[in-house]
């Protein structure tokens, strides 16, 4: 599944183009595969290895913070399987705004995963990374606690709670995303 980079924000978008382009002059092809994705969907990957105590508490605390959207996305979304992806529960992702992308790195023709398999030299997802860096995006390979080797995002700052209220954010998700 390709993403559709359409719809970032602009000068994510070119810096996203700008940074496949010099992974692919140093010999590594990136291929997004997640770019925007809604609250629910956010919400859907969160789930993935929680127990249903953490998800209740989670889907609470959001509904008292002011975000009845979001908490709604995240009892939406359902029970789900799988390895923890994501940390972000929905809305707090810059997926949600247009300024994330994932991508995998293409070896043979197959999408490989390992951060440590050398293909001439060279790991992807660190040329990746680095590149990045150097584009002034922030890569979740050089983050310190969840390493997210696939994910850049243009904002230094984790979070939209670090320059929004949780009711801000859930507003505006509402007016983006909302029925």
């Amino acid at each position: 599944m390709a993403a559709d980079l359409e719809l970032l924000v602009p000068d994510f978008k070119s810096r996203v183009l700008a940074l496949l382009a010099r992974c692919r002059a140093r010999g590594v092809e990136m291929r997004p595969y997640n770019a925007v994705r809604s609250p629910l969907e956010q919400a859907r990957l969160w789930r993935q290895s929680r127990s249903i105590e953490e998800i209740g508490r989670h889907s609470a605390e959001l509904q008292a913070r002011g975000a009845p959207f979001l908490a709604g996305c995240l009892r939406r979304a359902g029970a789900q399987n799988g390895d923890r992806v994501t940390d972000a529960p929905p809305g707090l992702s810059w997926h949600q705004w247009g300024e994330a992308v994932d991508c995998f790195w293409l070896v043979d023709a197959q999408a490989e995963w390992s951060s440590r398999r050398l293909v001439h030299g060279q790991n992807g997802y660190r040329v990746y990374a680095d590149e990045a860096r150097a584009l002034g995006l922030h890569a979740g390979g050089h983050w310190q606690a969840f390493k997210d080797w696939p994910h850049v995002q243009r904002p230094a700052e984790g979070s939209p709670l670090r320059t929004m209220s949780m009711a801000e954010i859930d507003a505006a998700m509402a007016r983006c995303f909302g029925p």
